[in-house]
């Protein structure tokens, strides 16, 4: 995702940022005065760690190490898969921290809010039009208090894939848990916008190689219409 928006010319910096198990973040790479839109692409050592919360804490150090070499007052999130959990609870650990940079723009991709196939999602479950689910799994419930403090500057893009095959999922996040978001945010977020990709290429781990997702990305994110 980060070559496709260097390639539409979007961006000509991508930094790294590595975040060790410890949560000590390391930094490789240098945002210049001539970089434009720079991204840094957040690694975990730790990434398969399923307490959301330590991910939360992960992303603020990341967060933390480019704010303090580069005075960053603004920030754009995106996550795919387990890192959609990482962005939630560091919104919901920092929700009082005026330190923190600004929040403009949340990209979330195949987020698994309610769970995901064979890990919490229950087929019963059923989304009302606010978002709503009728069944929510326990991280679900612990993400709630994010109705009341999701930051009010953030535009939201929610992304999910539909393999188009009966199952109505990307084969591992149902359509109905990465759309549960919208009833976490969508009476704060400054706007709120949900699409599905559909297709073999709409699989859970193509979705952040897809070009589809790629043009959505670059437009929300850079585009002219994004304020």
């Amino acid at each position: 995702m980060a070559n496709a928006a260097r390639r539409a010319g979007a961006t000509n910096t991508i930094i790294k940022a590595d975040v060790d198990k410890n949560g000590k973040t390391t930094l490789s790479g240098k945002i210049t005065k001539k970089s434009k839109n720079p991204i840094v692409e957040v690694n975990f050592e730790d990434n398969k760690n399923a307490d959301y919360a330590k991910g939360g804490e992960y992303a603020k150090s990341a967060i933390q190490a480019v704010q303090k070499q580069y005075n960053i007052k603004s920030m754009n999130l995106v996550g795919h898969s387990m890192g959609n959990l990482a962005i939630v609870y560091y919104l919901l650990q920092n929700q009082n921290d005026k330190s923190m940079p600004t929040l403009k723009h949340h990209v979330a991709i195949a987020g698994h809010f309610d769970g995901g196939i064979g890990f919490g999602w229950n087929k019963k479950a059923k989304l009302d039009k606010d978002g709503k689910p009728s069944i929510m799994e326990s991280n679900y419930k612990k993400m709630l208090p994010l109705r009341d403090s999701y930051p009010q500057s953030a535009r939201v893009l929610n992304i999910a894939g539909d393999l188009d095959d009966g199952s109505h999922s990307d084969s591992e996040i149902p359509v109905d848990s990465a759309f549960s978001l919208k009833y976490l945010v969508n009476n704060r977020a400054k706007s709120y916008r949900q699409v599905v990709i559909h297709g073999k290429n709409a699989q859970h781990s193509k979705l952040h190689s897809n070009s589809k997702v790629d043009k959505l990305l670059i437009n929300f994110l850079w585009g002219k219409n994004n304020q």
